[in-house]
């Protein structure tokens, strides 16, 4: 392990909270959220966990900047699949359909977005401090808002509903992770009996069809509420 050299400028602690940052996110390369540690984390970065934790109070607060750095990544690679105005010519249903095929399929393709997804409400958002938790709280409301942004640029007429869905997309895509993940025994208890197959989920497809159905009820409680309105 090298010699620690605490960072005195503002320069050095964004390139050491960066060198940290940049080492766990290559850690999540190589395996899951819940294989992460502070001391492997602090081992590969070349410091001693208590000088990580300088830099960042948990390891939760690390993967928590991770999780914004990922879903902002993903963010900005959606305009190219979901352009403002593409495919006018279908119906609203259809588009809205499109939507959630596009999410889903970008998604099935980040899975490490996907698994900090999924670990974010009951791992990631504890063993923080108030002011790391509202943070990560006001990056993820841009993160929202920025995605509504698109698909309601791609699907105008969800309009403010286009809020709603982004938002519930997210919980949704973390949720359905962890479900298409199962276990060895899970897996072994799917073989053994094929009536619970039923429960037995496939990512994409079954983040698509959940999405489908949020945007079908997006665009209908938006056309209500402009009925409402006439």
């Amino acid at each position: 392990m090298t010699t620690f050299q605490r960072a005195r400028s503002p320069e050095q602690r964004d390139i050491r909270r960066r060198d940290i940052l940049d080492t766990a996110a290559a850690m999540l390369d190589e395996m899951p959220v819940s294989a992460v540690s502070l001391n492997e984390l602090s081992r590969r970065v070349g410091l001693a966990k208590s000088n990580v934790l300088r830099y960042f109070e948990s390891r939760e607060a690390v993967l928590l900047e991770l999780l914004d750095r990922a879903w902002q990544e993903w963010n900005a690679e959606l305009p190219r699949l979901l352009p403002a105005g593409g495919d006018a010519d279908l119906a609203p249903a259809e588009r809205g359909a499109r939507v959630a095929g596009v999410l889903a399929r970008s998604l099935a393709g980040r899975r490490v977005l996907c698994d900090l997804l999924s670990a974010q409400a009951g791992v990631l958002e504890h063993n923080v401090s108030p002011q790391v938790a509202a943070r990560y709280k006001r990056a993820a409301v841009a993160n929202v808002v920025v995605l509504a942004g698109l698909v309601r640029g791609y699907l105008p007429e969800a309009g403010e509903r286009a809020d709603r869905l982004a938002a519930e997309a997210i919980m949704v895509a973390g949720a359905v992770w962890t479900h298409a993940r199962p276990s060895a025994a899970m897996l072994a208890a799917y073989e053994d009996d094929p009536e619970l197959a039923l429960l037995k989920m496939d990512f994409a497809s079954s983040l698509r069809d959940l999405l489908t159905t949020l945007a079908a009820g997006a665009l209908a409680r938006a056309a209500t509420a402009a009925g409402g309105r006439a």
